[in-house]
């Protein structure tokens, strides 16, 4: 295949695929459109077609590529079906069938290297002891959470391991086990969540804060925005001045390095409420979380409790009267 070639059907707009298709963006702008994903069911639209770049995203999934990639993943065909498919749409026609000069010529697979750790598979399902660390010591709402989630194996000096995984717009992924390891496997970016939706931007500086924001609302109505790491600054601050989005709810930890944020962002000129006076006696917003969940628990068993207690002496006092 020649070069020229493969480069026509990559330059195919996924947005036309999808119109062919019947498939119609939930908003669009003019670096982007917002769907819901044609991959699987789901309320909010989180499947995003970059279209500057011609590539796609579903942040439900954690999963994203060319526009060969998902007529792969739609039409459930093989890399040299999809090209002769797509070849037979894409301007200025012609046939395509050699896998050999795709394979050498295409862009690299989603998995990324970050130093010694290798990206060696990705679920859709967590095993249950990840599942138990989210529920029992997180009180994250797994139904909430799961379509942000996956488990992900990786490779470290020819030993296996296996993380939570959310994704960012890089198609990188933030890990976390169920113990204390926090880490990435790169690239390192942002993970903007819901951004069909209104300002303020919801900014939040890890996942797990999200997930938690995510449990203890019945609906979100805001943009959202994962930095996954106060160090993501300049790319937060670039991704929101190039959309034009000037109001942040800030929900970063409650440390010097929150702090230090929320003052970047105000003298980088956007209004900034600091949600952190809601759990200033908590580290972040997952402990406050935590800790509303435990009392809400606590005051459930003890009426519980209590309920119990008045039924066995309701019960004792109609004996008492039937001996007299």
């Amino acid at each position: 295949m020649k070069e020229e070639d493969l480069s026509r059907i990559k330059r195919y707009p996924i947005v036309e695929y999808l119109e062919r298709k019947g498939i119609k963006p939930v908003r669009r702008t003019p670096s982007y459109a917002l769907y819901h994903s044609p991959l699987r069911e789901e309320t909010h639209p989180s499947f995003k077609v970059d279209t500057e770049k011609n590539l796609w995203i579903d942040y439900g999934e954690g999963r994203g590529g060319s526009i060969i990639d998902l007529c792969m993943r739609m039409e459930g065909c093989t890399l040299s079906e999809a090209i002769r498919r797509l070849g037979q749409n894409a301007p200025d026609n012609g046939i395509y069938s050699s896998l050999n000069d795709f394979m050498s010529n295409n862009s690299q697979p989603m998995m990324a290297i970050n130093g010694a750790r290798r990206l060696i598979g990705i679920s859709d399902t967590l095993p249950p002891y990840f599942q138990e660390y989210l529920t029992k010591e997180r009180c994250i709402d797994l139904e909430k959470a799961m379509p942000f989630l996956k488990c992900v194996s990786y490779e470290v000096r020819g030993r296996l391991y296996q993380a939570i995984g959310f994704a960012n717009l890089s198609r990188g992924y933030e890990l976390r086990d169920n113990k204390t390891f926090k880490g990435t496997i790169a690239p390192k970016d942002i993970t903007p969540i819901f951004e069909d939706m209104e300002q303020p931007v919801c900014l939040f500086e890890g996942f797990m804060d999200f997930l938690s924001f995510l449990s203890m609302k019945e609906e979100i109505t805001n943009h959202c925005l994962v930095m996954n790491s106060v160090n993501n600054m300049a790319r937060t601050i670039r991704y929101l001045n190039d959309r034009h989005l000037t109001h942040i709810r800030a929900f970063l930890d409650n440390d010097e390095a929150g702090r230090r944020a929320v003052q970047d962002f105000i003298k980088a000129g956007f209004h900034v409420e600091d949600m952190n006076i809601h759990y200033k006696d908590f580290k972040d917003l997952n402990e406050y979380h935590v800790s509303r969940v435990r009392e809400q628990q606590k005051r459930k068993a003890q009426e519980q409790t209590h309920i119990s207690i008045t039924g066995q002496n309701k019960k004792s006092k109609q004996v008492k009267l039937k001996m007299k």
